[in-house]
């Protein structure tokens, strides 16, 4: 199907840009990507392969990226101040974000949905599976952690020479190109190509570097989910790769070790990103999950 957009979405009423493929009578895969990151930036082989086990995926714009809402008149982020536990500066929170995603479900007439949420978008299925338990039928967290600041802290010293986008299209394309080398999985070949071709189409739908660092501010400000996360009940998956250099394998040994019955994935080599040689593996323990939730298992 082709992107379409949800308006007035959710309590802040904004506005969602999202596409749907595969059957609408097979189960529901809400996909939530990472900070700053856009629709565009599931592998489409990926999401073909969760459409060939049988789903019925639909992926999305948070707000603050892509084709979605922008809050482009609420204050300035200050990540520093944040880091350091002032969170003045935050214009919102994972709970609004979590919000937002149960209000597309509305607007697309689902009462609940299986979430696969990565990075960022990770930390908010976790989220509303804490906050809005009804709307899951079963939790998929990657590249994720728990908001407990003593796990899943990126390697700084890996991260240091990535620098700042430049503004100009090319600039950022080959920034992009260059920081998901460094932040993407080194025990599989880097699609350079690919990773080219995708930071062109989130340039073009809407890249907004003040967008993600206030939603960076919005996860610190959103504090740590452990004790919430024993409360999950509905079949849950946490995978995470080895050499994930975004966000420490702990943070997704903490994520599994909170939830009740989690089953945990570590992925030797890789790294916050999905490379084409891990979509057979992850999407089938994906499926697996799915089913294993509708049969009520």
């Amino acid at each position: 199907m082709s992107e379409e957009k949800a308006l007035n979405v959710g309590p802040s009423a904004i506005d969602i840009a999202y596409e749907r493929l595969g059957d609408p009578k097979n189960p529901p895969v809400l996909l939530l990507m990472g900070g700053g990151a856009q629709l565009t930036d599931w592998p489409d082989g990926f999401c073909t392969a969760l459409v060939d086990h049988g789903l019925h995926v639909i992926q999305f714009d948070s707000r603050d990226s892509g084709r979605s809402t922008h809050f482009h008149d609420a204050p300035a982020p200050d990540l520093q101040a944040a880091l350091a536990g002032d969170f003045t500066s935050a214009s919102y929170t994972l709970s609004d974000m979590a919000a937002d995603t149960v209000g597309l479900l509305q607007a697309l007439g689902l009462d609940s949905a299986h979430l696969v949420g990565a990075s960022l978008g990770g930390m908010v299925a976790q989220t509303i599976a804490i906050e809005h338990p009804r709307r899951v039928r079963s939790l998929t967290s990657m590249m994720a952690t728990t908001g407990d600041r003593r796990v899943g802290q990126p390697r700084f010293a890996a991260l240091a020479g990535i620098g700042a986008p430049p503004p100009d299209r090319q600039g950022y394309i080959d920034w992009r190109v260059r920081a998901f080398r460094t932040t993407g999985s080194p025990g599989f070949p880097y699609d350079e190509e690919a990773a080219a071709e995708r930071a062109g189409r989130a340039y073009d739908r809407g890249h907004d570097l003040t967008g993600m660092l206030r939603q960076s501010v919005a996860t610190l400000a959103s504090g740590d989910r452990t004790s919430a996360l024993r409360s999950v009940r509905v079949p849950t998956l946490v995978i995470h790769g080895t050499d994930d250099v975004m966000c420490d394998t702990s943070g997704g040994r903490a994520t599994a070790a909170a939830v009740p019955g989690a089953e945990l994935l570590l992925v030797e080599g890789m790294g916050h990103s999905l490379p084409r040689e891990v979509w057979p593996a992850i999407t089938a323990r994906i499926a697996a999950l799915v089913r294993r939730a509708e049969a009520g298992g």
